[in-house]
Protein backbone atom coordinates (compact mmCIF):
# COMPACT_ATOMS: atom_id res chain seq x y z
CA UNK A 1 0.00 0.00 0.00
CA UNK A 2 1.88 3.52 -0.82
CA UNK A 3 1.57 5.73 1.81
CA UNK A 4 2.14 8.77 -0.73
CA UNK A 5 -1.72 10.24 -0.42
CA UNK A 6 -2.39 9.48 3.26
CA UNK A 7 -2.30 12.53 5.42
CA UNK A 8 -0.40 12.11 9.10
CA UNK A 9 -3.75 11.21 10.95
CA UNK A 10 -4.45 8.17 8.35
CA UNK A 11 -1.03 6.78 8.32
CA UNK A 12 -1.04 6.98 12.71
CA UNK A 13 -4.11 5.02 12.45
CA UNK A 14 -3.19 3.08 9.65
CA UNK A 15 0.15 2.29 12.23
CA UNK A 16 -2.03 2.06 14.81
CA UNK A 17 -3.99 -0.78 12.95
CA UNK A 18 -0.65 -2.41 12.33
CA UNK A 19 0.50 -2.60 15.62
CA UNK A 20 -2.95 -3.95 17.12
CA UNK A 21 -2.71 -6.99 14.07
CA UNK A 22 0.83 -7.52 14.97
CA UNK A 23 -0.11 -7.87 19.08
CA UNK A 24 -2.94 -10.07 18.24
CA UNK A 25 -0.69 -12.18 15.81
CA UNK A 26 2.18 -12.27 18.80
CA UNK A 27 -0.27 -13.19 21.49
CA UNK A 28 -1.83 -16.22 19.02
CA UNK A 29 1.67 -17.24 18.54
CA UNK A 30 1.93 -17.26 22.33
CA UNK A 31 -0.95 -19.38 22.90
CA UNK A 32 -0.08 -21.79 20.21
CA UNK A 33 3.49 -21.90 21.65
CA UNK A 34 2.40 -22.38 25.70
CA UNK A 35 -0.25 -25.40 24.27
CA UNK A 36 2.54 -26.91 22.55
CA UNK A 37 4.43 -26.84 25.77
CA UNK A 38 1.84 -27.98 27.57
CA UNK A 39 0.70 -30.74 25.16
CA UNK A 40 4.43 -32.00 25.10
CA UNK A 41 4.30 -32.34 29.39
CA UNK A 42 1.00 -34.51 28.95
CA UNK A 43 2.29 -36.76 26.33
CA UNK A 44 5.61 -36.85 28.44
CA UNK A 45 3.46 -37.81 32.09
CA UNK A 46 0.96 -40.10 29.99
CA UNK A 47 3.73 -42.35 28.64
CA UNK A 48 5.70 -42.47 32.20
CA UNK A 49 2.24 -44.09 33.44
CA UNK A 50 1.98 -46.48 30.35
CA UNK A 51 5.25 -48.50 31.66
CA UNK A 52 3.35 -48.60 34.97
CA UNK A 53 0.65 -50.20 33.72
CA UNK A 54 -0.79 -50.97 30.60
CA UNK A 55 -3.46 -49.48 29.28
CA UNK A 56 -5.51 -49.19 25.86
CA UNK A 57 -7.27 -46.06 27.06
CA UNK A 58 -4.00 -44.42 27.80
CA UNK A 59 -2.42 -45.08 24.16
CA UNK A 60 -5.64 -43.62 22.94
CA UNK A 61 -4.89 -40.61 24.56
CA UNK A 62 -1.28 -40.52 23.47
CA UNK A 63 -1.66 -41.16 20.38
CA UNK A 64 -4.32 -38.27 19.55
CA UNK A 65 -2.44 -35.89 22.16
CA UNK A 66 0.23 -36.91 19.39
CA UNK A 67 -1.45 -36.44 16.56
CA UNK A 68 -2.82 -32.51 17.97
CA UNK A 69 0.57 -31.58 18.83
CA UNK A 70 1.76 -32.53 15.08
CA UNK A 71 -0.53 -30.30 13.70
CA UNK A 72 0.22 -27.39 16.09
CA UNK A 73 3.79 -27.83 15.20
CA UNK A 74 2.87 -27.84 11.89
CA UNK A 75 0.74 -24.47 12.00
CA UNK A 76 3.58 -23.16 13.89
CA UNK A 77 6.21 -23.89 11.01
CA UNK A 78 3.68 -22.06 8.72
CA UNK A 79 3.68 -19.08 10.56
CA UNK A 80 7.13 -18.72 10.76
CA UNK A 81 7.53 -19.58 7.40
CA UNK A 82 5.26 -16.51 6.29
CA UNK A 83 6.89 -14.27 8.94
CA UNK A 84 10.54 -15.11 7.61
CA UNK A 85 8.73 -14.32 3.92
CA UNK A 86 8.63 -10.72 1.90
CA UNK A 87 6.17 -8.73 3.55
CA UNK A 88 5.01 -8.12 -0.05
CA UNK A 89 2.52 -10.56 -2.24
CA UNK A 90 5.37 -10.30 -5.21
CA UNK A 91 5.81 -13.60 -6.64
CA UNK A 92 8.82 -15.38 -4.33
CA UNK A 93 12.11 -16.49 -5.80
CA UNK A 94 12.82 -20.01 -6.04
CA UNK A 95 14.55 -21.28 -3.11
CA UNK A 96 16.91 -23.07 -5.19
CA UNK A 97 17.40 -19.54 -7.21
CA UNK A 98 20.89 -19.26 -8.87
CA UNK A 99 23.34 -16.02 -8.17
CA UNK A 100 21.89 -13.07 -9.42
CA UNK A 101 25.58 -11.70 -10.71
CA UNK A 102 26.09 -14.44 -13.30
CA UNK A 103 25.07 -13.44 -16.95
CA UNK A 104 21.70 -14.65 -18.28
CA UNK A 105 20.33 -15.77 -22.00
CA UNK A 106 16.73 -16.19 -21.87
CA UNK A 107 15.48 -18.98 -24.75
CA UNK A 108 12.10 -18.18 -25.63
CA UNK A 109 10.08 -21.42 -26.63
CA UNK A 110 6.90 -20.88 -28.81
CA UNK A 111 4.24 -23.70 -29.32
CA UNK A 112 4.73 -25.84 -32.59
CA UNK A 113 2.36 -24.22 -34.29
CA UNK A 114 4.26 -20.94 -34.69
CA UNK A 115 0.99 -19.62 -35.66
CA UNK A 116 -1.49 -18.03 -32.85
CA UNK A 117 -4.25 -20.67 -33.74
CA UNK A 118 -6.43 -23.24 -31.49
CA UNK A 119 -4.95 -26.59 -32.84
CA UNK A 120 -8.48 -28.19 -31.95
CA UNK A 121 -11.01 -25.71 -33.38
CA UNK A 122 -8.62 -23.09 -35.29
CA UNK A 123 -9.59 -19.95 -32.94
CA UNK A 124 -7.18 -17.16 -31.99
CA UNK A 125 -5.06 -17.86 -29.00
CA UNK A 126 -4.50 -14.98 -26.73
CA UNK A 127 -1.52 -15.10 -24.02
CA UNK A 128 -2.45 -16.48 -21.18
CA UNK A 129 0.96 -16.50 -19.17
CA UNK A 130 4.41 -18.31 -19.38
CA UNK A 131 6.48 -20.77 -17.51
CA UNK A 132 10.02 -20.12 -17.07
CA UNK A 133 13.03 -21.92 -15.48
CA UNK A 134 16.75 -20.74 -14.91
CA UNK A 135 19.33 -23.68 -15.39
CA UNK A 136 23.29 -23.32 -14.69
CA UNK A 137 25.59 -23.55 -18.09
CA UNK A 138 29.10 -23.74 -18.50
CA UNK A 139 31.20 -22.61 -21.66
CA UNK A 140 35.19 -22.90 -21.56
CA UNK A 141 35.96 -20.15 -18.77
CA UNK A 142 32.61 -18.58 -18.86
CA UNK A 143 29.23 -19.29 -16.86
CA UNK A 144 25.92 -17.93 -17.67
CA UNK A 145 22.65 -19.02 -16.92
CA UNK A 146 20.14 -19.78 -19.79
CA UNK A 147 16.30 -18.74 -18.90
CA UNK A 148 13.67 -21.08 -21.44
CA UNK A 149 10.56 -19.07 -21.23
CA UNK A 150 7.78 -20.83 -21.97
CA UNK A 151 4.06 -19.08 -23.31
CA UNK A 152 1.12 -20.14 -22.71
CA UNK A 153 -1.77 -19.52 -24.92
CA UNK A 154 -5.64 -19.89 -24.76
CA UNK A 155 -8.06 -20.15 -27.56
CA UNK A 156 -10.72 -17.33 -27.56
CA UNK A 157 -13.29 -20.14 -28.60
CA UNK A 158 -12.90 -23.39 -26.95
CA UNK A 159 -10.50 -22.46 -24.01
CA UNK A 160 -7.74 -24.74 -24.78
CA UNK A 161 -4.44 -23.60 -23.76
CA UNK A 162 -1.37 -24.23 -25.46
CA UNK A 163 2.11 -24.06 -24.16
CA UNK A 164 5.48 -25.66 -26.40
CA UNK A 165 6.77 -28.66 -24.17
CA UNK A 166 9.31 -28.33 -21.82
CA UNK A 167 13.41 -29.13 -23.18
CA UNK A 168 15.22 -32.40 -21.92
CA UNK A 169 17.23 -31.80 -19.21
CA UNK A 170 20.38 -33.91 -18.17
CA UNK A 171 19.03 -34.48 -14.30
CA UNK A 172 15.22 -34.27 -14.10
CA UNK A 173 14.06 -31.20 -11.86
CA UNK A 174 18.31 -30.03 -12.14
CA UNK A 175 20.02 -26.99 -12.65
CA UNK A 176 22.92 -28.09 -14.93
CA UNK A 177 22.49 -28.35 -18.56
CA UNK A 178 24.54 -30.95 -21.17
CA UNK A 179 27.50 -28.29 -21.30
CA UNK A 180 27.86 -27.85 -17.05
CA UNK A 181 27.53 -31.69 -16.85
CA UNK A 182 30.06 -32.89 -20.26
CA UNK A 183 33.60 -31.36 -18.66
CA UNK A 184 32.62 -33.31 -15.55
CA UNK A 185 31.72 -36.21 -16.68
CA UNK A 186 35.00 -36.69 -18.65
CA UNK A 187 37.17 -36.00 -15.87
Amino acid sequence: MSDAGLSTTDKDARIAELEAALATAHADISARDILIDTLRVQIARLKRMQFGKSSEKLDTQIAQLELALEELEGEAIVVAARRAGPADDARLAPVRALPAHLPREEQRIEPGQGTCTCPDCGGILRPLGQDSDEMFDALPAQWRVVRTIRPKYSCRSCEKIVQAPAPAKAIARGKATFGTLAPVVVS
